[in-house]
């Protein structure tokens, strides 16, 4: 059962229209809410009008104030002694703003909540949110520097570069981009007998309890969070947002539910954004193209509120990537601004990191004569466990036969007759590539149990959710094999802390590496009481029973008892494991330009990912497909862009360009399962690989199309057709 292609079992109900989002949820008597959101970056809230006819209430910072409402839990920086762990150079600590639900003071960003209005309708909500009226003093933009760190060593970096034969330097700004999930955000909240309800899409409804708790100023107890279908979360669904908070305060207020539902435009200016890393980074190389060490400064726009240094603190452990370097220093910054909050998007910080060190790699090769491919082969790490020059430690790999595999899979030593036929058809055709690592940690928390019934059915219960990736079915796998059951006996029940009370949700690819080891162990606890149990029955030692195919037999007889005749049967586990994975791979991209409108195409696109060890191999290059279109997405279309005076300007499919099934071809995709040496079971995580090197091997292969040195991303047909005409 494990390993096996299986189709997605909860595919059938999600194609039909019988999933359950949250905007699915209505309560009796619900009320509804719309927010009051500023059109300013910032400025001073000096009085809000409140008196509005037609409306239930209109609620402001000054009313949450009173009620005692907290801000909203930020939890930017995480304690793991598996990370590389950033402090201030001067010794301070990181200042991290609060964020309140609803501002009493300024506005931060334009989008940013200052006031909710609830009424007996959606449409009434929204004409009362139209007639209040704000008062604003227009205020400077800010621009602050929340972390300012060293990683490294410094003074081993600066004596390799003094020796170097050959150094390279890039300075590039990775554009900021969003999420953009198929369900928009919503939120249902209810308070009755003391305790609070709420329902809301969410990556991990425990941490959302306590987050949730936090703000109310409850204890956990008190708080049910409930997330049935999630429709997309790619990182996003991973913070609580404001509108969560503001409906259960809200429902205890007015003493009914009150439910809320953004529209599109409120998701793109509050959704959290991603990426937006400036970076100036070198490469020093000795004669031979051996590399000797890596420098970087990277500045992370973090936004308003800072939610997350996440993706600044992972992209400096694994900026080194793949390769071995003598010695590496790195400057990581965090800066507050104007702008809404960024926070760990799929693959969070490695995309930015690896297309910085994959373009050094192309540049060096460019410029000093080395071969592309050989020169990435030569520096390859080859030995594990390697300690990079972060103090990371990659446990083990062949990063050496996913470049090899990739390469052959690509066509890539007959690329040059490909390039000719494109060529006599008028256009430019380019090839690129680039390694990648990624770095898994996530909440280290998971517990599951798992529960035989008399009706023949399995119930596990699990801390973890998922958000589109087929938990229903890969989970189901496992809990099969190792109970002998067929998968449609199995049940997965997740996403209510009345249910999974404990557990560390999805992100940083952690549900099947966390949920596979604890849901192995509760299976071992049901065999074990199931032989204790048959035995008994079978009035035979345990020693004697063995168990397999879902039956326990008396040793060398045909005496054998069901599974499901000793029912109820259960079995429980909990563990924290902070210890992270590195899968890895290769990607290759080939791409297609007309020299007429610096249109760019994806013509043919190749990836092989490690995973450790595959649970269900289609499930994971159906993950690597949607991970690829994301990277591709970044690389070629989408832009979140804000005005010099912190206007939005991108807050609409009209401006923010989303990528489309017909601008790609069928991708080539292969797995490679070389076992993690710190998984009980080999297991890596899965599903980010194909973002992580895309930003890189797309501008690697319009450099080379274009025969440039560099191109900003997005590449849009305008940088490209402005590239080609300076070339002459």
């Amino acid at each position: 059962m494990i390993g096996r292609p299986v189709r997605r079992k909860e595919d059938d109900r999600l194609l039909r229209g019988a999933g359950c989002y949250a905007d699915d949820v209505n309560l009796p008597g619900q009320a509804y809410a719309c927010m009051v959101r500023s059109p300013r970056a910032h400025a001073r809230i000096k009085s809000i009008s409140t008196n509005i006819p037609g409306v239930i209430a209109v609620l402001t910072g000054k009313d949450a104030a009173a009620d005692g409402l907290n801000p909203i839990p930020t939890r930017p920086v995480t304690v793991n002694p598996h990370e590389v762990a950033l402090k201030n150079r001067d010794g301070s600590p990181f200042f991290i703003p609060p964020y309140p639900a609803l501002p009493m003071d300024e506005a931060r960003f334009v989008g940013e909540a200052v006031a909710m209005v609830v009424a007996e309708t959606v449409m009434a909500a929204k004409d009362g949110a139209d007639a209040v009226e704000v008062d604003y003093e227009v205020l400077p933009m800010q621009s602050t520097i929340l972390v300012d760190a060293d990683v490294g060593d410094a003074a081993a970096a600066k004596d390799a570069f003094s020796r170097a034969a050959h150094v390279v330097r890039l300075e590039t700004t990775i554009n900021r981009v969003t999420g953009v999930p198929l369900e928009l955000r919503c939120a249902l909240g209810a308070h009755e007998n003391g305790r609070y309800t709420v329902y809301a899409p969410s990556g991990g409804v425990q941490r959302f309890r306590a987050d949730l708790a936090a703000a109310l100023g409850v204890p956990e107890s008190a708080v049910r969070f409930v997330a049935r279908d999630v429709g997309g979360s790619y990182g996003v669904r991973n913070y609580l947002c404001p509108e969560i908070a503001l409906v259960a305060w809200a429902a205890k207020r007015l003493g009914r539910p009150v439910k809320w539902r953004a529209d599109r435009q409120e998701c793109f200016l509050t959704d959290d954004h991603a990426r937006d890393l400036s970076v100036q980074a070198e490469l020093a190389l000795d004669a031979a193209g051996n590399f000797l060490a890596f420098r970087s400064a990277n500045s992370s726009n973090v936004g308003a509120h800072a939610l997350s240094y996440i993706p600044l603190t992972k992209g400096v452990g694994v900026s080194t990537s793949v390769y071995r370097f003598p010695s590496a220093a790195l400057q990581a910054r965090a800066v507050r601004s104007n702008t809404m909050a960024t926070s760990p998007y799929r693959a969070a910080g490695r995309p930015e990191v690896t297309y910085v060190i994959e373009r050094l790699i192309d540049l060096a090769a460019r410029r000093h004569g080395f071969d592309r491919v050989k020169l990435r082969e030569q520096n390859l790490i080859r030995s594990f466990p390697h300690k990079n020059t972060q103090g990371l430690v990659y446990d083990s790999g062949d990063y050496a036969a996913t470049q090899a595999r990739a390469l052959e899979l690509s066509e890539w030593n007959d690329f040059h007759k490909r390039k000719s036929e494109a060529r006599s058809r008028g256009r430019l055709r380019g090839i690129g590539m680039g390694n990648y690592i990624e770095l898994n940690t996530g909440n280290p928390r998971e517990r599951a149990q798992v529960a035989v019934r008399k009706d023949g059915k399995v119930d596990v219960v699990l801390g973890t959710i998922s958000s589109g990736q087929g938990h229903e079915t890969s989970f189901a796998q496992l809990v099969a094999e190792w109970l002998g059951v067929r998968i449609e006996q199995v049940n997965l029940l997740a996403g209510d802390t009345d249910v999974a009370s404990v557990g560390g949700g999805t992100h940083s690819g952690r549900s099947m590496r966390m949920g596979a080891v604890v849901m192995d162990a509760a299976c071992r606890q049901v065999i074990e009481k199931g032989r204790l149990s048959a035995a008994e029955r079978l009035e035979a030692a345990a020693m004697d029973i063995e168990f397999s195919n879902s039956a326990f037999r008396v040793k060398g007889t045909d005496r054998t008892i069901g599974l499901f005749e000793l029912a109820p049967l259960v079995g429980s586990d909990e563990k924290t494991d902070p210890v992270p994975s590195y899968p890895f791979g290769c990607a290759v991209c080939e791409v297609e330009i007309d020299p007429e409108t610096g249109a760019v195409e994806i013509v043919r696109y190749t990836s092989v990912d490690d995973v450790g060890r595959a649970v269900n191999p289609l499930i994971l290059h159906g993950q690597t497909h949607g991970g690829i279109v994301a990277g591709v997405g970044q690389a070629l279309w989408e832009r979140i862009v804000y005005n010099a005076d912190g206007q939005l300007e991108s807050a609409s499919f009209m401006d923010y360009a989303l990528p489309r099934a017909d601008q790609f071809p069928f991708f080539t995709t292969d797995l490679s399962e070389v076992p993690a040496s710190t998984h009980p079971l080999g297991m890596r995580g899965g599903g980010e690989g194909g973002t992580t090197p895309a930003l890189a091997t797309v501008a690697n292969a319009i450099c080379d199309a274009l025969d440039i040195e560099h191109i900003e991303l997005p590449a849009t047909p305008e940088r490209v057709w402005c590239k080609i005409k300076a070339r002459g």
